[in-house]
């Protein structure tokens, strides 16, 4: 078995978490940290859970995989190949996951990442492990933003007025999941809806004239979140200030955030920037999103947040004014930032912060 770079990387992580915790062995069940120690594998069956159907458990030595009989070849032959796990499986009427981790770490001290008896609850510290992404990582993730903004673009382009919102979302998530991606947020909002709600679910409510459409899109395990607006007809003179605004907003959001940076400080910077546009309180009404990856957000991003940017993370910036929004998912970079989910084919709105242009979405009008 060849055992790559980002394998060996993620190894070193979690042993050295070992040692810090004193611990003998970690067990990874979580769908995140799953696809993350996997390099993109998928523990789950239903999408409605954080909790998968197979656990990773890492020893100081060797790395095992914990399931019943009804998943161990799926994910033997699909999942983790040629990654080195050895399988402990159980009968899945039998219920033994926690015995069979007990049995791989014996009296030894085990950490996990949800609630298992006589474990020490590393959820957190765990989650710190992923914020840095790998090379190859990175290379999965440019792969699923252009494929999540190239199927935005699509869903735009194809819908039509008199469509409802649901009829919309089928479209955009038929895009996506034609491209292997499975959503894990899909809002959509037409008219007035837009106007009301940050969080719109769709309804049967139809198009007239304009609509945002937004999506958390997963493969191997990452998340690429992205919103876009599309009008039919002229802009309203409101409509494009508003938009201008969120846009100049995102890009103050995008262009703080470098390596080394303090999340609080690019929160502070992106909040005077909404008060210099004239809509200085907009950013009370929805929060204004943080880093992401293997999750839709790791943390939602405060005043208060002294977290440091890290080489090579993940962000997803959401800020919006009533009636707009503007988001991409990015990677923060000592070269400036990667916007994973930016297409040629969009329209864009060209913003200077700091000497630096930010390219962010525009309304695109059919």
């Amino acid at each position: 078995m060849a055992v790559s770079a980002e394998i060996i990387e993620k190894e070193r992580r979690l042993r050295e978490l070992m040692a810090k915790e004193q611990l003998d062995a970690i067990a990874i069940s979580s769908i995140s940290n799953f696809a993350w120690i996997t390099c993109g594998g998928s523990n789950y069956v239903g999408t409605a859970t954080e909790v998968g159907a197979a656990t990773a458990v890492v020893t100081q030595d060797r790395k095992y995989i914990v399931c019943d009989n009804i998943e161990a070849r799926r994910i033997e032959e699909e999942e983790v190949a040629d990654q080195g796990f050895e399988f402990r499986t159980y009968r899945w009427f039998e219920g033994k996951r926690d015995d069979a981790i007990r049995g791989i770490v014996g009296d030894g001290a085990l950490g996990a990442d949800i609630p298992i008896p006589g474990a020490v609850n590393i959820s957190s510290t765990l989650d710190a492990c992923r914020y840095r992404l790998t090379p190859d990582e990175i290379n999965r993730y440019r792969l699923l933003g252009k494929d999540t903004g190239e199927c935005l673009a699509e869903t735009a382009r194809e819908i039509v007025p008199g469509m409802t919102e649901q009829e919309i979302a089928a479209v955009m998530n038929r895009h996506l999941m034609a491209r292997g991606i499975t959503p894990t947020v899909t809002l959509v909002a037409v008219d007035e809806r837009i106007l009301k709600y940050r969080h719109p679910i769709p309804t049967d409510k139809k198009l007239d004239h304009c609509a945002m459409l937004v999506t958390g899109a997963r493969k191997w395990g990452l998340i690429c979140s992205a919103t876009r607006m599309v009008h039919f007809g002229p802009l309203s003179s409101e409509l494009r200030c508003k938009h201008e605004a969120v846009a100049l907003v995102d890009a103050t959001f995008i262009a703080g955030t470098i390596p080394g940076a303090v999340m609080s400080d690019i929160f502070n910077r992106a909040l005077e920037a909404y008060k210099a546009t004239g809509f200085g309180e907009e950013w009370k009404f929805h929060h204004q999103g943080g880093p992401t990856g293997y999750k839709g957000r790791e943390f939602r991003v405060t005043a208060r947040t002294n977290a440091i940017v890290l080489e090579n993370q993940a962000f997803a910036w959401n800020p919006s004014i009533t009636g707009t929004k503007s988001e991409d998912t990015i990677i923060a970079t000592s070269q400036g930032p990667i916007i994973l989910s930016e297409t040629e084919d969009w329209p864009k709105i060209e913003v200077e912060v700091d000497g630096v242009t930010i390219r962010r979405p525009e309304i695109m009008i059919r």
